[in-house]
């Protein structure tokens, strides 16, 4: 009798272990947070299972457990219960942490817990470590030339060293016995990635944060991820950062540091032979994950484009990542983009892994709630520190326009 109960109680604690995951797993999948009433039940969930597991160690004596088995079971669950256990209590930290959060814009005192406190500057406070980490992934969910680039996380500088055969290639020869090969050997270049500051600000009008139904948090997550995407993906289409004296960009990105490029010819218009010539510039090697990038203007004047049997380049593809295809590649339309004019590059194309970006520092943000108050508003303001630049220069191309 003593083991058909406890067998009975690890089948209730695994089915509520199985409906917790269920719980988690269907957030996950909806790309949402949890809601009050999942965070509730995994709270619930959570002290039922702990309940029962202590109730199992006090039933029956050991021994007929492993008799029956017990011990293996018992050791296979206890990885299951730490995992539930490590979720569910992620889960009730993220909760509380957006309550505080929420409740700190509001003016209002809710979390008084050290685990979830907001921590208070002389003006503000900084966001908690969940919130931030949803503003960055909300940013690479924006921004894909960011989310595909080789991304590294180093305070200082970095250097990247690139081995360059265009130089002198390596060359294979026929030969024979007794006499010596002619040596051949590129050379190495490096690539130094540095420490650039930029800061986002966004106001918030307190008449909003008055409105209790308002999702305070969520607005917060996409306001301040937008302006971040925007801002990053500008530097790492432009570059950006002049220099004060020389008034140079200091981050180069895919402008500054492109140097496989292709000629349009025209200083207003793009044909058909360029935009292949584009592509085939790219080694095959690297075609598997390229995109095109250019304006919305650009990819109006590409739609017009025909090949030598009157069919359209550029064509709409609800099954491409960005809704249209352009000879059989991805189109990334982006508002950085310069339109179709003199001496700029009007389309870039190729594997956005060629590009390298740095974070020396996770992205900061702060509350400022006292410092808008004339304004009638709070703001929120993110600092983040990076640098972007080209690493692989053989795998992405760019179309120049003439100049004259």
């Amino acid at each position: 009798m003593a083991f058909n109960s406890m067998k009975a109680q690890i089948e209730k604690k695994n089915d509520l272990i199985k409906k917790a995951e269920s719980i988690i797993n269907l957030a996950e999948t909806e790309k949402r947070e949890l809601t009050d009433a999942e965070a509730q039940e995994l709270a619930e969930i959570r002290d039922d299972v702990k309940k029962i597991k202590d109730m199992l160690e006090m039933m029956g004596d050991l021994d007929d457990a492993r008799a029956c088995g017990g011990k293996m079971e018992k050791k296979e669950d206890a990885g299951a219960d730490a995992e539930a256990d490590a979720k569910a209590d992620d889960a009730q930290r993220e909760l509380a942490e957006r309550r505080s959060f929420d409740a700190y814009i509001r003016g209002k005192v809710l979390e008084t817990r050290d685990a979830v406190n907001m921590t208070e500057g002389a003006n503000g406070a900084v966001i908690p470590v969940t919130i931030a980490k949803k503003i960055i992934a909300k940013v690479y969910d924006i921004c894909p030339i960011l989310e595909k680039s080789s991304k590294y996380s180093l305070k200082g500088d970095l250097e990247i060293p690139y081995y360059d055969e265009s130089t002198t290639a390596i060359t294979v020869a026929w030969a024979e016995e007794f006499v010596d090969l002619t040596s051949s050997v590129g050379s190495f270049t490096n690539i130094t990635l540095k420490d650039y500051l930029a800061g986002a600000l966004t106001l918030i009008s307190r008449k909003l944060i008055n409105n209790s139904e308002f999702d305070l948090v969520a607005f917060v997550i996409d306001r301040m991820a937008l302006a971040i995407a925007r801002f990053i993906e500008g530097a790492c289409l432009n570059g950006g950062n002049p220099d004060s004296t020389s008034h140079v960009n200091q981050v180069k990105g895919l402008a500054g540091s492109v140097t496989q490029t292709v000629l349009a010819g025209s200083t207003s218009a793009i044909t058909a032979d360029k935009v292949i010539e584009l592509k085939d510039s790219v080694k095959d090697v690297f075609q598997n994950d390229a995109m095109f990038i250019m304006s919305r203007n650009t990819r109006t004047a590409l739609r017009l484009l025909k090949d030598d049997v009157g069919r359209y380049l550029l064509q709409d593809d609800i099954t491409s990542p960005f809704g249209s295809t352009l000879l059989g590649k991805p189109v990334y339309v982006s508002d950085n983009m310069p339109d179709i004019a003199s001496g700029v590059n009007a389309i870039y194309y190729g594997d956005m892994r060629g590009l390298a970006t740095k974070f020396s520092e996770d992205v900061n943000i702060q509350v400022l709630r006292e410092k808008y108050a004339t304004q009638h508003a709070v703001g929120v303001v993110g600092w983040v520190s990076f640098d972007a630049k080209v690493e692989n220069a053989q795998a992405i191309s760019a179309l120049v326009m003439s100049v004259s």
